[in-house]
Formats: C-alpha cells, structure tokens, sequence
C-alpha cells in the first residue's frame, strides 16, 4: 500500500492566549483532492502555515513522502514541492503579470531576460485559466478576481507534488470556477495531491475525495465526501444549530430616499449608472468579473476617478471629490480587500474600532484611552467579533471575524449609508449569517445598505432591490417579486453576448 504523501500527527500551535492547534492528526493521500473546512479561527490557515513553513509547530511532527519533514520557512516547502495559493494574494504588484508568473525561473539568454520566451510562457499559464489579460500588464491594475486566477496561473508555472489552495473561488464567477475544477481534475490525474479549502461545501462535493473538519482548533473527523453530506458538515464545523441560509425580513421598513446617484461615469467606462438607495433597503449589485460592480462603489465612495455624475443625499445635492467628503456625508465602504484597504493590520482591534473618528474618544485633542476602550468593548461585545483582547493586532483575528470588525469601524462612525464589497468573501457558514444578522440589524434601524457580492443566491436571498451591471452598463433593476436567477445571469451575460448576436444578425442579412 502506497504510503500517505503528507502525514501530521499531534500536531499544536500555541499563540499568546490561544491554541490554533490542538494535537491535530492528519493524513492526505498521494493524488487526492482532499478538502479542509472548518469556520473561521477553526485552525485552517495556522494548519496549512505549518504545512509550508511559515509556522513551526509546538508539538508533535510530520512526515511527508515516508520521510520526517520539518520545514523552517516557504523556501523548504517550496523544494520539497509543496506550494500554496493563499486567500491573501503574495503578488509584487509593481512588476509585470509575466514576471509574476514566472519569478521563481525567469527564462534567459546570456544572462539576459529573455523577454521573448517570457511572454510566451505567460501566455500558456493564462490560457489554462483562462485570464484575458496582457502579460505586460502591471498587476497593481489588476482586479481581486484577476488576482485570484494570476495567483492560480502562477502555482501551475512550476512541477508540484502539493498544491494548497485557500478559498480559490471566493472572488470567481461560475465560469471560471469550472474552469478551475478541470485544472484541478487534470491535476489530479496527472498524480498531484490537492488540499481544498473552500467555504462553499458543494465545491466540495462536486471535487472532493474525502473531507477533514476543524473545529476550534482541533480534527473533528475526515469522511469520504461520498458518505457525508452538506448537513453534517455544517453540524461537524459549527457544533451548533445554524438559521436560514440566506434570511429576509419584511417586517423591515423601507423608508425615504437615503442616496441617489445620477449619471455615474467611472473611469474608463463611458456608459452613465443612476439609481438611488432608500434608508433600511439592502440594495444588492449584480454581475460578472469586470462588469463594472467594484468600480462603480468605488466611484461613489471617491475612492477612485470618475468621468461625470452627481450625487443627492436626502434629495440635496452634495459633493464627493475624495473618501473623507463620502465619509463627512456618512457614506462608508467596506472595500472587498479587507486586509490592505480596510483595516490596519499591525494596530490593535481597538485603535482600528476607533480610527473612523477619533474625535469623539478625545478631549481637547488629547486621545482618552478609557474612552478609546469603553468604545471598542462595547461594539466588540454588541457584533460578537472573538478576540483574546482588546490589545489584539487586528491581523491576528480570523477572516469572519476581521470582516465584523470593519463593520465596527463604520458602525462607530455612525454611517447612515454603507456599501459593503463582497461582505462574506472567504468566510464560514457560521459567520456568514452572523454577517446577514448584522446587515438586518443596520437596516432595521434605518441604515441604507448596498451589498457587492459574486455570490448571487446570497444576493437574491438578502436583497429588496437587484441591479445588474454588464460590461460598465446597468442592464436592469428587478424588484424582489421579479427575482429570478435566469433573468439575473441573461441581464449579466447582455452585453458580453451583443457582438456574438449581432454577428448572427448579420449573417441572416
């Protein structure tokens, strides 16, 4: 019988004030998908950092091809043929799409950068997933969902025998996720061993051999994906009762007109966007990966350019020229990279709490560090984000948990308007309907709510109101009795499919 690739046994991981590890066994076969699930903080992320390197276990040991395997950093994973396609993006964002692609072995001709091959190799990883972007291409330009697939391209540019793959198609339309799904069979076929990280339990089922559950730092169990099912799974993960996957509440009153925008024109999309947002709606934003959805909140928000457009808060006209006019007028954005653009990950849980206005925890200029604490407990207690302390570095939280404490951030500004970018991208089940409860808690007190999400049953599930953007261009408003998922994916596809049905027009003529 043919040894395990990867084997744990008893393995710990302790930070001050917590245990990520608690003596976790493991055992991943040669040439298996085998998926890893848990809620977040259950142990993943620390379990595949043991795994490559980044942390060095407490207790206990590994073994990998038969052999005792003890990896001091990346570098030792990495030649041991082990490679990781993280949640959290590890691009160099100022060079080339091709010199990330191919950094580890950038090809050369006399000790000169053959630039040649370079973009022809580049162009054979991009056409296996299927990213239409030039190689040229700095990747600082680049998308979430751009960024995901170039993460993926990358960990194929180089022979693996494990290829880790955290929330792979947290930002990926279904299109691409099939696409994905035949890499990773071929993949398989060819004998590499995948580790599966998903929150999305059918992936799971649909490309799944066996299935380990983590919870609260410890193995619950592995199961052959073919003998479990999605039911229990979330009852092994969770340990408790979870409520509606997707709750709506229509005792909820939609009120007044809270914000309209008028003639948006973002950069480099002339096509002009107007809707308007009522206090206590959830008004979600449907689309495709570059349908224009993240550009457009971002326009809003005067994050970034835009060409044109007006906006009217409470029906009066305002101005938004940069982040701190939207703030002033209390509009915030929960932007859909949390890490680089929402929180301040080196600070403490409560100075990010309180950075949004620090004003109200001062006195005559002076910060008043009991008020800063009274602050961040209350709404650390009142959004039941986890934390070993106040004085935890916001980094140290888990992904579900880090999301909440965005929201808290914006919550303690007492903004009227928040638009949230993908909201529940990479986290459990569990904390996605501590995510929903939330959103329906702000409404209900009267908070406008716009939600981005890739997600689109979570968006038919949650949502008064859908717009559907295509290619830049609103392609349709349906209100909630309309709502049906053919509509939404045929207002989605609109103008993506034009030039191929006037092609069709114009060969009848």
């Amino acid at each position: 019988m043919a040894l395990p690739i990867l084997q744990m046994r008893g393995v710990t991981k302790r930070f001050p004030g917590t245990i990520a590890l608690d003596h976790v066994d493991l055992t991943v076969e040669r040439g298996e998908v085998h998926a890893l699930v848990g809620e977040n903080g259950a142990g993943k992320s620390s379990l595949i950092k043991v795994v490559c390197g980044v942390y060095q276990a407490d207790e206990g040991d590994m073994q990998y091809e038969g052999a005792p395997y003890e990896p001091l950093g990346p570098l030792d994973a990495l030649r041991a043929g082990i490679r990781v396609v993280y949640q959290d993006f590890n691009l160099l964002t100022s060079l080339s799409v091709a010199e990330n692609l191919l950094f580890e072995r950038l090809p050369s001709r006399l000790g000169v950068l053959d630039r040649a091959t370079l973009h022809r190799r580049a162009l054979e990883l991009l056409e296996q997933v299927g990213l239409d972007v030039s190689p040229s291409e700095p990747v600082e330009r680049l998308g979430v969902a751009q960024r995901q697939l170039l993460e993926i391209a990358k960990s194929l540019a180089v022979k693996s025998k494990v290829i880790i793959m955290d929330e792979p198609t947290a930002t990926l339309t279904s299109r691409e996720t099939a696409r994905l799904f035949e890499i990773i069979g071929r993949l398989r076929a060819s004998g590499v061993t995948i580790i599966f990280i998903s929150h999305h339990l059918q992936e799971i089922f649909e490309i799944g051999d066996r299935v380990t559950v983590l919870r609260n730092g410890r193995k619950v169990e592995t199961k052959d994906v073919r003998q479990t099912s999605p039911a229990e799974l979330v009852h092994l993960m969770v340990g408790r009762k979870v409520g509606s996957k997707y709750p709506f509440h229509d005792e909820v009153q939609v009120g007044g007109e809270a914000l309209r925008v008028e003639s948006l024109r973002y950069h480099g999309n002339p096509n002009p966007i107007s809707f308007s947002v009522h206090y206590g709606e959830i008004l979600g934003i449907a689309g495709l990966v570059g349908s224009g959805r993240t550009e457009t909140v971002r326009a809003i928000f005067g994050a970034d350019r835009r060409q044109s457009g007006e906006f009217f808060r409470d029906g009066k006209q305002i101005k938004i020229s940069g982040p701190q006019d939207a703030i002033r007028h209390g509009i915030c954005l929960l932007t859909e990279n949390r890490k680089d653009e929402g929180l301040v990950l080196p600070m403490e849980v409560r100075v990010n709490i309180t950075l949004t206005d620090l004003a109200r925890i001062s006195t005559a200029g002076v910060l008043q560090p009991e008020a800063e604490r009274s602050e961040a407990r209350h709404l650390t207690h009142d959004l039941d984000i986890r934390l070993a302390s106040l004085d935890q570095f916001a980094r140290d939280l888990s992904g579900g948990n880090q999301q909440k404490l965005v929201l808290a951030k914006w919550v303690f500004r007492k903004a009227q308007i928040m638009i949230l970018d993908e909201p529940t991208r990479g986290i459990d089940v569990g904390a996605k309907a501590e995510i929903y409860d939330l959103l329906w808690r702000l409404a209900a007190e009267g908070k406008a709510i716009i939600v981005v999400s890739s997600d689109l049953p979570e968006l038919l599930g949650i949502c008064h109101r859908l717009l559907v953007l295509s290619k830049g261009h609103l392609t349709g408003v349906l209100q909630r009795r309309e709502f049906d998922q053919e509509k939404v994916l045929s207002l989605a596809y609109q103008e993506y499919m034009k030039p191929y049905l006037q092609a069709g027009t114009a060969a009848v003529q």
